[in-house]
């Protein structure tokens, strides 16, 4: 079970706070859903899960209303106590039993193999450190269990790709909460040691303008068993 904190479940100095991007993030995540279709990816990142399930930066809760009815748990992880605020009351919605607690990607609160599925959903991108992320969740995961993600990188030709190392090296995640957007995630499962299962690269939205953040990946991967 995870470990929680008393009171507000606020992390002793809430050691990620970005308070503008988070209220940006709600407006700004609301309206893609339709607009730029992400709650179909939402749907079919999340079909299919079934028994516990890990999600990691839950942000505002936006997975929860997607988890199909054989998720018996899902342990939501976000550090940023604006968000996290957001996701209680996004759980309280829920049709599947959510526990919203504190905890960073790199040092996550709960027992080794306690679950049988894990989520990562555009946050690999603003993790400190993904090495240490990923090995944690390759920790918290049965043998065999499954990780879904869905995450922006790198991608969209040269010029793109020039743009957004630019943005990377500057502007970008001051103002994107620690985003990046050339991080390789598929790269990274490999190094990690997962078995990547099926995966498609796409970009959000499917029929718009194309921007630095639009280039995404989506997939699976599994735990060795």
């Amino acid at each position: 079970m995870p470990i929680r904190s008393a009171g507000s479940g606020r992390v002793p100095g809430d050691p990620v706070h970005h308070p503008l991007f988070a209220r940006c993030y709600t407006l700004l995540g609301t309206a893609a859903e339709t607009r730029a279709g992400l709650a179909g990816v939402r749907d079919r990142l999340l079909a299919g899960l079934s028994g516990r399930v890990i999600e990691i930066g839950a942000g505002n809760g936006l997975n929860f209303a997607h988890y199909p009815g054989a998720v018996s748990e899902v342990v939501a992880i976000e550090p940023e106590r604006r968000m996290r605020r957001s996701a209680r009351e996004a759980a309280l919605r829920a049709e599947v039993p959510v526990d919203v607690v504190p905890g960073l990607a790199e040092a996550l609160p709960v027992k080794s193999e306690a679950f049988d599925a894990a989520v990562v959903s555009l946050v690999l991108c603003s993790v400190r450190d993904v090495p240490r992320a990923l090995a944690e969740l390759r920790r918290v995961l049965r043998p065999g269990g499954e990780l879904r993600f869905f995450e922006h990188g790198p991608g969209g030709g040269r010029a793109m790709l020039a743009a957004q190392r630019a943005l990377d090296r500057t502007v970008w995640p001051s103002l994107a909460g620690g985003c990046h957007l050339t991080r390789d995630t598929v790269g990274a499962l490999r190094d990690a040691g997962f078995e990547l299962g099926p995966y498609r690269r796409m970009s959000l939205p499917e029929k718009g303008p194309r921007l630095p953040f639009s280039p995404c990946v989506l997939g699976s991967a599994h735990r060795p068993s």
